[in-house]
């Protein structure tokens, strides 16, 4: 993702950027510990990466973009890395491919993480410089790593799926959830309204430029669909009732024999359990749903009268409206809305400005943040986006509606 000249409220100093640094690098490999050689070295999906591919990809991009043409002296780690740990960056070079990250089994975790501390030494010594105008750069690649951050998660969660031993990754206690009450819709009176950032903080440069929008009145659910509403769903045929699907859904459906969200398991008795990063457990039928594809959040919308929102509805909805619950810590929610660019946008030069503007084509947007999104990593206009069928990302619903 490409960063826009603005540095963050918090950063006020570069030793302030120093600190920042040292803790996202820090949180990185704090999130590998609990894995084992093995576990980071699998890749249980061509869309999944390896934890020691996303460890040693996030390193590159500092050693790429910050050390090669900012620290004079600085000697790669080995020129081999370019090659292996490129995502999908052209102008820098060709890389390997993205199905077959999982192939790499050489270098090993541990020379990954020494990698990790030869560039490391490298950033040290160029934040020393006190090079001011290297900031936002610097932000950017903090931010990646945070982005990267999330997907280890996700693609943990795939690859522990996977194992006949549902593995837990980590020994968390539940959450208890209130009781079950019914969803309360929120009125928005719309109008020509504005949406996408307006500065004064770190943003990606898909999140602008700022601009006007008409919005029908509409409403917006208070919370997100829960996995109780959603069995309701599936008693009632919903996997099976191709008038609730778009037409490539329920192709997609069909294919892959979808019956429920991705990661549940009917049990004895009729019964369901979910796996989880702390393992298989029973679905609490009062948490929000997870792990649903637009299609299928598109269907359930289409079983419950009512449809998903905007981009622009949920967006304005989450700055000016009060009593929406789980806007951020709980899951990504799907819009209806294909994710583009917004009028006036401009990709920024270099190799750094191929992130975003090069995707906008066959996803959707979503909105939000989810359970295992990085603290302080969410805003009202951040912009997330995925293909209409993925499902191994921390996806939600929350419903729209047209005003009453």
């Amino acid at each position: 993702m490409t960063l826009l000249s603005h540095s963050s409220p918090e950063i006020t100093s570069v030793a302030d950027l120093r600190l920042r640094y040292h803790s996202v690098r820090a949180n990185s490999e704090a999130l590998a510990a609990p894995l084992s050689p093995e576990d980071q070295v699998v890749q249980s999906m061509p869309d999944a990466s390896p934890t020691k591919w996303h460890l040693a990809h996030t390193t590159w991009f500092f050693e790429t973009f910050l050390l090669m043409p900012h620290l004079p002296d600085y000697q790669a780690f080995d020129p081999a890395f370019s090659y292996l740990f490129n995502s999908y960056y052209e102008a820098v070079g060709p890389r390997q491919p993205r199905p077959l990250r999982g192939l790499i089994t050489r270098p090993s975790a541990a020379e990954v993480l020494a990698y990790r501390a030869h560039v490391d030494a490298g950033m040290a010594r160029l934040l020393n410089m006190q090079l001011q105008e290297l900031v936002p750069l610097v932000e950017l690649g903090l931010a990646h790593e945070e982005q990267h951050q999330e997907l280890i998660l996700m693609d943990i969660l795939h690859l522990f799926s996977c194992s006949p031993l549902s593995p837990a990754y980590r020994q968390n206690p539940a959450q208890a959830r209130p009781d079950y009450r019914p969803v309360e819709w929120r009125s928005v009176a719309g109008g020509i309204v504005e949406v996408g950032s307006d500065g004064g903080g770190f943003i990606f440069d898909n999140e602008t430029p700022r601009h006007k929008v008409y919005l029908q009145p509409y409403a917006l659910a208070d919370r997100l669909v829960t996995n109780g509403e959603w069995l309701a769903f599936m008693a009632d045929g919903g996997y099976r009732r191709p008038e609730l699907w778009l037409s490539d859904g329920w192709a997609k459906t069909q294919a892959e024999n979808w019956q429920s969200p991705l990661y549940w398991r009917q049990e004895e008795q009729e019964s369901w359990s979910a796996m989880g990063l702390e393992g298989r457990a029973k679905i609490d039928p009062n948490a929000p749903v997870l792990h649903v594809s637009y299609y299928e959040a598109a269907a359930y919308a289409e079983w419950a009268g009512a449809r998903l929102p905007t981009e622009s509805e949920w967006e304005h909805a989450a700055a000016t409206v009060a009593g929406l619950s789980e806007l951020y810590a709980e899951a990504w929610q799907w819009t209806r809305s294909a994710y583009d660019a917004y009028p006036g946008f401009h990709a920024s030069a270099g190799a750094v400005g191929e992130y975003n503007g090069k995707f906008m084509v066959g996803q959707m947007s979503l909105r939000g943040g989810s359970s295992i999104t990085p603290v302080g990593h969410t805003r009202a206009t951040y912009r997330n986006f995925f293909p209409p069928s993925a499902r191994w990302m921390f996806s939600g619903v929350r419903l729209a509606r047209e005003a009453t």
